[in-house]
């Protein structure tokens, strides 16, 4: 039989949306259901609600109300009675799995959009769902833990070659022995062979040291990464010798903005402008030839009234520019950091939030959360760099420029 919706669709949504009710989308959902319902048991009864006609086998008789959890709060549900018999959707019998079902997701993602535990309860609330335990919503955030775990330990080969890495960390707290200490979050992306950008790996260390960068980076081999023709990071030392102990045959790119900080470092106060406009003028040129030939005059240029900071120049000479052995195309993607700081940003977004982590564990589970939403964002956005931009790097030679460009201490100077 066809059933006469009992609403105006049109003039409903016009009137709540008249009101900007913070409760819209429950109200919404409940009055849907509540018709839903309705019209399924005018189809029971053989008949519309009030109608007279000879197809009637049964008639109403009231309503019984029942709680209904969901992901936009909890429902006023009125379920019709009948005279005989009685009348209970399937799908609401199931009532309890899928609240839990229901409060789980809103936990998790509140989770993972850096709501900490201590909030949590007075967020359920608003949401219109009765109270949780802090304990409760711990193990209710464990959720994302099995899916963390199989995204931070997946095999990278099949994706690969990865011709350009970028490897940086944040420092977040934690308490640990009754105290707050600071831990390092180990971060690294890539470009893949499709083009794309990877999250490629997340660790927790105590101490950003060259035994937590080595780990990592042996991690990422093990699991397959290959191909590296450049790897992009500050000049930490750690880092740097890591990167030459397990990535054999790939050239370092010290960040340039990075770099920049540290030349002012040694620059008075006074000169920085004139300074950094010749720093930047180094990056303008428009092929290596050029760049090459203009960062000799820059150190030319500082010798005669800034010294110390024209030898501080000179001895970051390969460092800096390892992009030029690359297609001019890639440069800006590849001579800084710069492209992961949106990355860092939402990553600090979410940890700012949270504050102080309860242990490491918990680290692992909302950074890594969030990296495997960016890792799905890139896979399903445009290339980040063309294929045949790619060939051309992958065919670059850096035997070359390896000892020039080896992380040696005295190149690590800041």
């Amino acid at each position: 039989m066809t059933v006469t919706p009992s609403i105006d669709p049109a003039r409903l949504l016009e009137e709540q949306l008249a009101q900007a009710s913070p409760d819209l989308l429950r109200e919404l959902l409940g009055t849907f259901i509540n018709t839903l319902l309705s019209a399924e048991a005018d189809a029971v009864c053989g008949a519309d609600y009030g109608a007279v006609t000879p197809e009637r086998v049964n008639r109403r008789n009231g309503y019984r109300h029942r709680d209904f959890d969901t992901r936009a709060g909890t429902l006023d549900v009125a379920i019709p009675k009948l005279r005989q018999g009685s009348y209970f959707p399937e799908w609401l019998l199931e009532r309890r799995k899928r609240a839990e079902r229901a409060l789980t997701s809103v936990v998790a993602t509140c989770y993972l959009l850096g709501v900490s535990t201590r909030r949590m309860d007075k967020l359920v609330a608003s949401l219109g769902i009765t109270s949780l335990s802090k304990s409760q919503v711990s193990e209710m955030a464990k959720e994302l833990d099995a899916h963390v775990e199989e995204f931070r330990t997946r095999r990278l080969e099949d994706a690969g070659p990865f011709t350009f890495v970028a490897a940086d960390a944040l420092v977040l707290k934690v308490r640990e022995g009754g105290r707050v200490v600071g831990v390092h979050a180990l971060v690294a992306t890539g470009v893949n062979a499709d083009g794309h950008r990877e999250i490629l790996g997340i660790q927790v260390t105590t101490s950003e040291d060259g035994a937590g960068w080595l780990a990592f980076f042996r991690d990422l081999v093990a699991r397959g990464l290959t191909g590296v023709k450049l790897v992009t990071s500050d000049a930490h030392a750690g880092l740097v010798a890591a990167i030459g102990a397990t990535l054999g045959g790939a050239a370092w790119q010290r960040c340039r903005t990075h770099y920049a900080a540290n030349l002012m470092s040694v620059t008075p106060k006074s000169s920085w402008p004139w300074v950094k406009a010749l720093l930047h003028s180094i990056y303008d040129q428009p092929d290596a030839d050029a760049v090459h030939a203009q960062f000799a005059r820059v150190v030319d240029a500082l010798a005669e009234k800034l010294p110390d900071v024209a030898e501080h120049l000179e001895g970051a000479r390969a460092d800096i520019l390892a992009f030029t052995a690359f297609p001019k195309e890639v440069w800006r993607q590849i001579w800084s950091n710069n492209p992961n700081e949106r990355l860092n940003r939402e990553i600090r977004r979410r940890t700012d939030v949270v504050g102080i982590f309860p242990d490491r564990t918990s680290i692992i589970r909302l950074v890594g959360a969030v990296l495997a939403e960016q890792h799905d964002e890139w896979a399903e956005g445009r290339r980040y760099l063309g294929l045949d931009v790619l060939t051309k790097a992958q065919a670059v030679d850096n035997t070359n420029t390896e000892e020039v460009n080896d992380p040696a201490p005295q190149a690590l100077t800041a």
